[in-house]
């Protein structure tokens, strides 16, 4: 009785059982390889998918101003192309989730916190210069965010311009008021504020006094403590029961907060990690209104990368130069040729002098 005996590089005869034996491997193998590549297919469509869908729920977070449309042509003109100056706006908004986080019988919204950051060519380093809320200004004309003309005015308060006019009406205050041309503004409200410390896990500050909590504020011992978004969002808005009570010293412990939450990204290195930027990253863009050059992700994310050479130990934190209304002590004015010298040096991105930045009202 014959048997077929294979040999090397003979392939088994055509109906054996081993010739069919391999055929069914080989077939089994075709089939597993393509399962493979389909498993690979559908998971690489749906890490796709998942980066399409968060990139355009993030994008779908932000709203945004046209600042050249609202404001118009008559604008100054930029001094230093590489400097970009970026103002930024808390606003006391109670609509929404953010009703929830202050009970305030105040209707509208203004601008609670104001700050313009300027960062030098070269991004180094930057100095953030607050405005106060109650400084006495000149409002220029301004389109409100109706549409509708908003006329000039003479001693307003700063913070009551954005109840009136809206961002861009700000943007253009802050502009007369400085003759530095705003590159960017960036808007939150409450609960976005709230959001970003907590999705840093939050934010540790140091008080060398204690904060007593007056007025239903935040009541602290001196010392160091780490605060979530509810309790920072208390922190930043507390007058009374800290220093003497007044907006300025307010201003103290937004500049102080703000330092303390900037070097809390850079410890946590939430720019250098996809999965805490994008918690970031959501939060944050939740309650955010940017100018219409930075409204999309991909602008935002750009920008932050260039301002990571920016070291919170060196920014400078200043006040806007203001002095007490001699008519209304409880009102601020913009103090002379302090703030001038302040704002030229800005604008020209040169040192500022050590005299631009002593403020004659000495309230914080």
């Amino acid at each position: 009785m014959s048997q077929d005996v294979m040999t090397p590089g003979r392939e088994a005869p055509r109906g054996s059982s081993e010739g069919r034996g391999r055929k069914r491997t080989r077939t089994r193998g075709r089939r597993i390889g393509r399962v493979i590549l389909l498993t690979l297919a559908v998971l690489l469509l749906a890490v796709a998918g998942a980066g399409w869908w968060a990139y355009s729920h993030l994008n779908g977070n932000i709203d945004s101003v046209d600042l050249d449309k609202a404001i118009g042509d008559n604008r100054p003109q930029k001094v230093v192309a590489g400097a970009q100056n970026v103002l930024v706006l808390g606003s006391d908004s109670r609509a929404g989730a953010n009703g929830d986080l202050d009970h305030g019988d105040v209707s509208g919204a203004r601008s609670d916190t104001a700050m313009l950051v300027h960062i030098p060519e070269g991004r180094a380093k930057a100095t953030a210069v607050s405005i106060p809320r109650d400084t006495l200004i000149t409002r220029p004309e301004c389109k409100g965010e109706n549409g509708k003309t908003v006329a000039s005015a003479k001693r307003v308060m700063f913070n009551s311009v954005y109840s009136l006019g809206g961002p861009a009406c700000v943007v253009k205050t802050v502009e007369a008021m400085s003759g530095i041309r705003v590159d960017h503004f960036v808007e939150v409200d409450f609960a976005g504020f709230k959001g970003l410390v907590d999705a840093l896990g939050g934010v540790t500050v140091t008080l060398d006094k204690p904060m007593s909590g007056a007025k239903g504020g935040l009541k602290l011992d001196a010392g160091e403590h780490r605060l979530n978004g509810t309790d920072s969002l208390k922190f930043v808005r507390t007058r009374y029961g800290y220093g003497d009570g007044s907006d300025l010293g307010r201003i103290g412990l937004q500049q102080q907060f703000m330092m303390a939450m900037l070097s809390e990204i850079k410890k946590q290195d939430a720019l250098g990690n996809p999965a805490r930027l994008y918690k970031l990253a959501d939060a944050g863009t939740k309650s955010l209104t940017t100018d219409s050059d930075l409204a999309s992700l991909t602008a935002l994310s750009d920008f932050a990368q260039s301002m990571k050479g920016v070291d919170p130990d060196t920014m400078q934190t200043i006040m806007l130069p203001v002095a007490y209304d001699k008519v209304d002590p409880n009102r601020v004015i913009v103090a002379e040729p302090q703030a001038t010298q302040l704002w030229e040096a800005l604008r020209n991105d040169q040192k500022i002098p050590a005299s631009a930045k002593v403020s004659p009202a000495t309230g914080g």
